[in-house]
């Protein structure tokens, strides 16, 4: 049978994909001690969901954050110790098949972190291969009827196919605790276009908000080319932050106006929208800022303005291949 106790979700969680990944955040095994700073920084403050995967962490990294966080989660004795959640998202490569082998990965992430609070289906298999989402739902289903995890949830899951896999866990008295989908400023098609919000509510489930920032475009810090990070993102950089000046322009002078940074709007505005933002954090100062987000509102006019600047937006950020309608 499950465990009794619940999972706590706060407010606010952090992101911990650059955690591990070379190719496109530039991580480093030098960084670890500040990155345990920022978790220790996270969990004092509140912001107590920790969310990765087991497919995060680049090369040999395979796995780094997860190893991360299962050593600062043991290694930290200070408030909010109790409410930290270890959230990870199983990918569904093409080699897991059965339910078994979805059991099997929980169990290699709960070895890498100690323990898995929220299990996560990380994408969907119904376009392309449905036979295998049946088979790793299923497994998912298992964790926590054995009780290897206190709860699950669900990533880049659309309307339509949400309500199929509810139905599907509700047969077996399983509740959906969270769906994660890309959700910004940037990119509100979840929400707007497939109505994703208003599913979650109804069915009981908690909406989590990845990429609150765009990669880094709604912080305001990439004014131009000379700015742009290199790679692939510098690439994505290239066509979206010209296509996004006038939203930019609008968060910069609300920020100005509110005495917070741009990237604060940026995450205060999904929290707005009943959404528990995770945006990333590599170093204190990112952390600090982030924390900053929280524990204040934009008002209903602040927020009515960047819902028109962000519908203003000709091309928005491309969705997730994998997002399900």
């Amino acid at each position: 049978m499950p465990t009794s106790k619940k999972i706590v979700l706060p407010q606010m969680g952090c992101g911990t994909w650059a955690w591990g990944n070379r190719l496109l955040w530039g991580y480093d095994e030098s960084m670890d001690a500040q990155l345990q700073e920022v978790f220790n920084l996270c969990v004092s403050n509140g912001v107590t969901l920790f969310d990765t995967g087991d497919s995060y962490g680049t090369g040999k990294l395979n796995g780094q954050s997860e190893k991360l966080l299962g050593k600062f989660d043991g290694e930290y004795t200070g408030a909010n110790k109790d409410n930290i959640c270890l959230a990870t998202k199983l990918a569904a490569y093409p080699w897991r098949l059965s339910r078994k082998s979805m059991v099997k990965a929980a169990q290699a992430s709960i070895e890498r972190m100690g323990r898995v609070d929220l299990a996560q289906m990380h994408w969907s298999t119904a376009n392309y291969f449905p036979w295998q989402e049946e088979q790793l739902l299923d497994g998912l289903g298992d964790l926590y009827e054995r009780g290897l995890v206190k709860g699950i949830g669900l990533s880049n899951y659309g309307t339509k196919r949400l309500k199929k896999i509810h139905a599907k866990f509700s047969r077996r008295s399983i509740p959906i605790a969270t769906l994660q989908v890309q959700y910004s400023l940037l990119s509100t098609y979840p929400v707007t276009e497939l109505g994703i919000k208003e599913t979650c509510d109804e069915l009981g489930i908690k909406l989590i908000a990845y990429s609150p920032l765009c990669l880094g475009i709604l912080t305001g810090k990439y004014t131009d080319s000379q700015t742009y990070p290199k790679g692939l993102r510098g690439l994505l950089f290239k066509r979206l932050v010209p296509e996004a000046q006038s939203l930019l322009n609008c968060i910069e002078a609300i920020a100005l106006y509110r005495q917070k940074t741009m990237a604060q709007v940026g995450i205060n505005w999904c929290i707005a929208k009943g959404a528990i933002p995770i945006p990333g954090a590599k170093n204190i100062q990112q952390a600090q800022e982030n924390i900053a987000a929280k524990d204040w509102q934009l008002d209903a006019g602040e927020i009515a303005e960047l819902d028109r600047a962000a519908a203003g937006i000709d091309k928005p950020m491309v969705q997730n291949i994998f997002q399900t309608r």
